[in-house]
């Protein structure tokens, strides 16, 4: 899967994100908000690996900014979300292991 085909499907779900592929525990979508993302904390835990943008990863206390490339992890029920983040931001997300997320 590209990040082109995968946003090709997100385009036809008209959504923030559509799920991409599936195995065991492993859930991978693909994210592309539009101005403001609205998740809330998720149950698993969950990575991000950023395809295309810049802007800030809120988790928690923490405020950084990202950029393509860079693997961002959100603990299962950790409020978390992107701010200020450019047009043409995209991520693939992948929610992992039990809810409540994995003993640390």
């Amino acid at each position: 899967m590209t990040p082109a085909t995968a946003l090709a499907a997100l385009d036809k779900a008209r959504k923030a994100s559509a799920g991409i592929f599936r195995h065991g525990t492993l859930e991978v979508e693909i994210f592309q908000p539009a101005g403001i993302d609205t998740q809330t904390p998720h149950r698993r835990d969950e990575l991000c690996m950023v395809i295309s943008g810049k802007g800030y990863f809120v988790c928690g206390d923490s405020r950084q900014a990202f950029g393509p490339g860079e693997l961002l992890f959100a603990p299962a029920g950790t409020p978390h979300h992107f701010e200020d983040f450019s047009r043409d931001f995209s991520a693939w997300v992948m929610y992992y292991g039990p809810n409540g997320g994995e003993a640390a």
